[in-house]
């Protein structure tokens, strides 16, 4: 691959689906693994969207690393700095699928595992500052190895960052933790993605409009506020366009923000206006929802261009 035009940054897992929706954790036999986690979902998103991709990560030294490095250099990620951590093993995530709203997840990953332990000498900080687009979300600053990490990429980082607020309450301490890391880290970043949920967390403020307003005072000149079936809504300067969702039939809603974010990622390359950019991200992140896999629901970008002239 030539030189990446986008670096992803953080969290991977091995996702362990159930093979039955409805059914609790408790009565499953069966199970699928997908490749899962903020980077794994993104990098699989953009380079199915035709995007260079490089991923900034760590994996265990165990068949779920290897298959996880596979799946991504098979769909086109550079891995070269997806390194590997001889302690630790690769995380592991269990859910249940109840559509069209409740996905609880069961995490194995505390206290710490590989992606925790990324350090600087793990990636070519120079070369990350030159990529067009660096990727990084909340949950890369968790625990200390890795958030100097992500803030040195952030701070080095010469063009547009986009931050995900990627909010996961067992990960932390509690909200204020969360809350006080990402306060460190907006100022860096140019645009911010999350969900309403999230900006509560971020801010402490119930209203998601004056949660906007507060994250946005911290620097941002963009956030996107993801809506689900709501769609989303995109602050951009002194305007606010709301724009419409998509309707499909919901199946597993727990990869949507992640190709809505690839997809974004991709206008914003490719010169697209943001809220066209925002309205085929809501599109992908409809068409993910529709399917049980994450990383391998991904659309291709044959995929969003034929579907979005569709969208009233």
């Amino acid at each position: 691959m030539s030189s990446p035009e986008v670096v992803v940054m953080g969290r991977l897992s091995a996702d362990i689906y159930p093979a039955q929706i409805r059914t609790p954790l408790r009565e499953q036999r069966n199970y699928v693994r997908y490749v899962g986690g903020f980077a794994g979902n993104v990098c699989t998103g953009l380079a199915r969207l035709q995007v260079r991709t490089a991923i900034v990560s760590k994996v265990g030294n165990d068949g779920h690393g290897e298959f996880i490095r596979d799946f991504l250099t098979g769909e086109g990620v550079d891995a070269g700095w997806l390194r590997i951590d001889h302690t630790l093993n690769t995380p592991v995530v269990f859910c249940e699928i109840w559509p069209p709203d409740r996905f609880p997840l069961l995490f194995y990953r505390t206290p710490t595992c590989p992606d925790w332990e990324l350090t600087t000498d793990d990636f070519d900080l120079e070369a990350v500052a030159e990529v067009a687009i660096l990727l990084v979300s909340g949950t890369g600053l968790a625990r200390d190895k890795s958030r100097v990490a992500h803030m040195a990429a952030l701070e080095r980082h010469r063009h547009t960052t986009i931050f995900d607020l990627d909010y996961r309450p067992s990960f932390w301490s509690g909200a204020e933790a969360y809350r006080h890391a990402v306060r460190a880290a907006l100022p860096r970043a140019d645009i911010v993605v999350g969900n309403e949920d999230e900006v509560r967390a971020a801010t402490g403020v119930e209203d998601p409009r004056q949660g906007v307003a507060a994250l946005r005072a911290l620097g941002p000149g963009v956030l996107i506020l993801k809506r689900g079936g709501e769609g989303a809504a995109l602050f951009d300067g002194d305007r606010v366009n709301e724009v419409a969702p998509v309707r499909m039939e919901v199946v597993n809603g727990l990869g949507a923000g992640d190709a809505f974010l690839a997809s974004v990622t991709h206008g914003l390359l490719r010169g697209i206006d943001l809220e066209t950019a925002v309205r085929r991200a809501n599109w992908a992140g409809a068409y993910v929802a529709s399917q049980v896999p994450c990383s391998e629901a991904m659309p291709y970008l044959k995929d969003v261009d034929a579907a979005v002239p569709s969208i009233s």
